[in-house]
């Protein structure tokens, strides 16, 4: 069963497809509850998967349809970390997250935005900007990559 604040999101959601006709479906309930559940980013095979995992199984079709019909009313977010497949996570109102991708291993870390959104609101003000959304990743190299790499090039550059 969801919690409140899932719950809520769920209860959101259903009102949003009430009001645009679109049927209630328990699949399109199921993948959102999982997605609302989750506190991380999540793969269409990862939503599959937890669905199969509560013997609710969904087919892959019908799982990316509901996602794509929760990003289009604007209760999650897909990201493409450049892994050839997208990632999905809910969005919870007051709770923005950035991302840090490695592009060596693929580790993707998230950071609270909460100093970052007072910066950014400024910085709409100053321009008379009405900001709708953004998007904040940062693409580098991770330490446990980087220390590898310097690790390799330690024991490279030893005598034998």
């Amino acid at each position: 069963m969801a919690s409140e604040p899932e719950g809520e999101l769920l209860e959101r959601f259903r009102r949003w497809l009430r009001d645009r006709h679109l049927p209630v479906t328990q699949q399109r309930d199921l993948v959102a509850q999982v997605l609302f559940a989750g506190d991380t980013q999540l793969s269409v095979d990862d939503v599959a998967a937890r669905l199969r995992d509560r013997r609710t199984p969904v087919g892959l079709a019908t799982v990316y349809r509901a996602l794509d019909t929760l990003v289009e009313a604007g209760f999650a977010r897909a990201h493409d970390f450049g892994e050839g497949f997208r990632r999905y996570e809910a969005l919870r109102p007051g709770h923005q997250r950035g991302f840090l991708v490695c592009g060596r291993c693929g580790q993707v870390t998230e950071f609270p935005l909460e100093r970052l959104e007072r910066l950014l609101s400024l910085i709409a003000d100053e321009h008379e900007f009405v900001a709708e959304r953004h998007r904040v990743e940062l693409h580098g190299t991770c330490s446990a990559c980087r220390r590898r790499e310097m690790g390799a090039i330690a024991r490279a550059g030893r005598p034998r």
